[in-house]
């Protein structure tokens, strides 16, 4: 069993910059794929990004590409997505998810394991 506790969620202005972190506990961390989504009020869980197990690669869903960066380290168990330039719509609660594989993939039915969520909210 892997648990993932999000944090870095909060209020910001839009163009302003926040920090989420994830922190996983319960698996060897290099052995888990991880990825972030988000889900804003009314709409359905939706891909953001993810990174290859060792780090080397990632992969961003193309509205945040040049604003978001994915990152983690595997010595502290952590992945982090640093959000910069924020818009009113990246306004969602932000999971972190981790899943048993190699592959990386913006399916959210292909990671096993769910974080709580953090809120994220940008105003305009």
């Amino acid at each position: 069993q892997v648990q993932l506790v999000e944090s870095g969620g909060g209020l910001v202005q839009a163009g302003g910059s926040l920090r989420l972190s994830c922190a996983a506990s319960g698996r060897t961390f290099s052995t888990l794929v991880m990825g972030w989504f988000r889900q804003a009020p009314g709409k359905e869980r939706e891909f953001v990004a993810t990174i290859s197990r060792g780090g080397a690669s990632t992969w961003l869903v193309d509205s945040v590409k040049g604003r978001f960066t994915i990152s983690r380290d595997n010595a502290k168990n952590t992945v982090d997505l640093q959000m910069n330039s924020l818009k009113a719509e990246d306004t969602a609660v932000y999971y972190c998810a981790a899943r048993i594989g190699t592959a990386l993939t913006s399916s959210s039915s292909m990671y096993d394991y769910w974080g709580q969520g953090t809120q994220v909210t940008v105003s305009s």
